[in-house]
C-alpha cells in the first residue's frame, strides 16, 4: 500500500505532549513558523521512516475545528490548506474522552487520520486502563499508544503512520452504538480495516 500523502499535521488539545511527540518524531530539526497575518506559532520538520519522507506540521493545540480564538484558526486553516496531508491527531490517555471530539471531527472531515494515545505512562501510573485496540476498531483508524517522556511506543506510531486512512463516520458512531457489521478477527488485530493484522 502506498500512502498519497507526504505531509502530516499534527493536530491536539493544548497540553496532550504533541510537541513533545514532534519533537521525539522529528529528532527535534524543526523550524518554528509565524502564520501570516497572524501572531501565532506552527512548527515544522521532517520525520524519515523506511526511506520515506515526511514533512510534519505541529499545528497549535485546539479543542475543536470550530475555532474560537487565533491559535484554533491557524489549526483549522492548516488542515484546510494542506487537504493532502494524513492527520495525527493526539490524545491524552489519562483524558481520552476530552479529545475524542476533535478526532471525531477529524475523521468527519474524511482524513486519513491515526491516532496516537500519548501519556499511556501517566495513564498506567494512575491505573487508567485504554483498551487501544477497541478504541481502533470504533473509530476505525490506528491507534497507537506512545508516551512522548520515554520514547514508548514512538517508533510503533512513526511506521503506522504510512496506515493512516480514512473512516466513514456513520459506520464510527453505529460501532460506538455497538453495531459492528464486521466480523471479528483472531490475534492482535483490533480490525481497522487495512491489512487484517496489525
Amino acid at each position: 500500500m502506498t500512502e498519497p500523502f507526504g505531509t502530516l499535521l499534527m493536530v491536539g488539545n493544548p497540553n496532550v505532549g504533541k510537541s513533545a511527540l514532534f519533537n521525539r518524531l522529528t529528532g527535534g530539526d524543526a523550524v518554528v513558523s509565524n502564520y501570516p497575518g497572524t501572531t501565532v506559532d506552527y512548527t515544522k520538520g521532517v520525520l524519515v521512516v523506511a526511506g520515506r519522507e515526511y514533512k510534519v506540521i505541529d499545528a497549535p493545540g485546539t479543542y475543536s475545528l470550530e475555532a474560537r480564538d487565533a491559535a484554533e484558526s491557524v489549526t483549522v486553516r492548516l488542515i484546510s490548506e494542506n487537504s493532502d496531508a494524513a492527520v495525527l491527531v493526539v490524545l491524552d490517555a489519562t483524558r481520552v474522552e476530552r479529545g475524542l471530539y476533535l478526532a471525531l471531527e477529524v475523521i468527519e472531515r474524511g482524513r486519513p487520520a491515526v491516532i496516537a494515545l500519548n501519556m499511556i505512562d501517566a495513564a498506567r501510573d494512575r491505573q487508567i486502563v485504554v483498551d487501544t485496540h477497541v478504541l481502533q476498531k470504533i473509530l476505525g483508524v490506528p491507534v497507537v499508544p506512545t508516551s512522548a517522556v520515554s520514547g514508548e511506543g514512538v517508533r510503533d506510531l512513526a511506521e503506522m503512520i504510512r496506515k493512516a486512512q480514512k473512516a466513514d463516520i456513520e459506520k464510527v458512531r453505529a460501532r460506538a452504538d455497538g453495531r459492528f457489521d464486521e466480523p471479528e478477527r483472531s490475534g492482535k488485530c483490533a480490525g481497522c480495516g487495512l491489512c487484517g493484522g496489525c
